[in-house]
């Protein structure tokens, strides 16, 4: 138990390193949305999700409602549904609800990658140590960005700002290298996020909603038009 502990708080500090750059960016976004650095502490307490944290961020600068914001997050988490199931399996079967709730709370796409990577059952105390590990550092970023924020000048904060757009862009841009459909697809979404912001049709809906509808008919489009196939490997008969 101590050693798995121990194993995972190491593997979890490039980690949480690299979770301070990226949070210290969101406390930017915090700030500029009115939060305060104990408003912005806690809700990295809570939120262990870029995405899901950025899209909280921009519906309370935007004054957005609560079911917007509640549809966005599951869209834009939904990849931890299946995180969660697969790490599942990765856990022996008499591990309690307990150990899988707590879990569940922090699956981010690194700490997953790193718990299902280890040979055998998962310990959950080695999923602790890495949690034990990232969140601080998740947390202290983002704090700490809004305390920068309030303290430099606005021409820095707004600079700051555009970091964290780059960190979204380095991720589709990742995966636009690596698939020629997802790139149509990103483009595709910036043209129509663009023309739908323009229709007189949409401006009687706010961001959030319009957000909500491109999101869903693109990805159901994108579903239909273009199907992953899966590959199916077929064992040598020896």
């Amino acid at each position: 138990m101590k050693k798995e502990f121990k194993e995972g708080m190491k593997d979890g500090l490039p980690i949480g390193l690299g979770y301070f750059a990226v949070s210290f960016s969101l406390g930017i976004a915090a700030r500029n949305a009115g939060l305060t650095p104990l408003e912005g502490l806690i809700s990295s307490l809570l939120i262990n999700a870029s995405a899901g944290q950025y899209a909280l961020y921009l519906f309370i600068a935007t004054g957005g409602a609560y079911f917007e914001l509640m549809i966005v997050t599951l869209i834009t988490n939904a990849r931890y549904f299946l995180m969660s199931c697969s790490l599942s399996q990765k856990l022996s079967l008499d591990t309690p609800l307990g150990h899988r709730l707590l879990i569940g709370f922090d699956i981010t796409d690194e700490l997953f990658g790193i718990s299902i990577s280890r040979k055998g059952k998962l310990n959950p105390f080695y999923f602790y140590g890495a949690m034990v590990t990232t969140i601080p550092f998740w947390a202290a970023g983002s704090t700490i960005g809004i305390m920068a924020g309030n303290i430099l000048p606005s021409n820095v904060v707004s600079a700051l700002s555009v970091a964290l757009y780059g960190m979204f862009l380095a991720v589709i841009v990742l995966q636009a290298k690596k698939d020629r459909v997802v790139a149509v697809l990103i483009v595709v979404s910036f043209i129509a996020s663009f023309i739908v912001s323009r229709l007189d049709m949409f401006k009687n809906i706010s961001n959030g909603t319009r957000i909500i509808i491109l999101t869903l008919v693109l990805a159901s489009l994108a579903a239909i038009l273009f199907p992953i196939k899966e590959e199916v490997v077929e064992e040598d008969e020896g």
